[in-house]
């Protein structure tokens, strides 16, 4: 039984693949083996909080931006723009595909080029999905930050990520008395 709650709240906290793997080396691995396992979850989880609250810096910084003064040098083809995001270049084209990002695109070769708004809103999308916001949550997004509104608008977004990690941080805690009583009766 203890097994079982253990997984459950593992499974919360890691996934379900994870926790499996974990109970499966807690057993045959020394107890502060296991202990280390725990903390570097701990770890991750911190580590995803501290880049949750990066993305929500920036992308508030972003959607505030004021853009003004529009020249055509402004534009950007999508190589440049992958380069200046530090992603590839079928990310953006996968962006445009699922509606996220859709940029002009130039009468002659059908290439897409992209105004300041749509770099801003790229950029907005990459610190989004840089913290796991599925496509379609972002895809949500998106309209009403094109229509006007303002980096008060990012919020839910991030509560709503900042409320799953602390789901999962809560979970891993759940999971520790379970888990010292199967290592306490490992070890006898």
């Amino acid at each position: 039984m203890q097994a079982l709650t253990a997984y459950r709240a593992l499974a919360t906290a890691l996934g379900p693949v994870p926790a499996k793997q974990f109970l499966r080396e807690a057993r045959d691995a020394p107890v502060a083996d296991t202990l280390a396992a725990l903390d570097d979850a701990h770890a991750r989880l911190r580590d995803e909080r501290v880049a949750l609250a990066a993305a929500r810096d920036a992308a508030r910084y972003i959607a505030d931006e004021p853009i003004v003064f529009v020249n055509d040098d402004d534009w950007m083809g999508v190589g440049e723009l992958a380069s200046a995001l530090g992603v590839r270049a079928s990310t953006l084209r996968y962006w445009d595909a699922e509606g996220l990002v859709v940029p002009d695109r130039s009468v002659a070769g059908r290439a897409r080029r992209y105004s300041p708004q749509q770099t801003r809103d790229a950029r907005i999308v990459h610190q989004l999905r840089s913290i796991g916001n599925g496509v379609d949550s972002v895809r949500e997004l998106m309209p009403v930050l094109r229509a006007g509104a303002r980096a008060s608008d990012l919020e839910a977004a991030f509560t709503a990520r900042h409320n799953i990690i602390t789901r999962r941080s809560h979970a891993l805690l759940e999971a520790a008395a379970p888990l010292l009583f199967l290592l306490e009766q490992a070890a006898a």
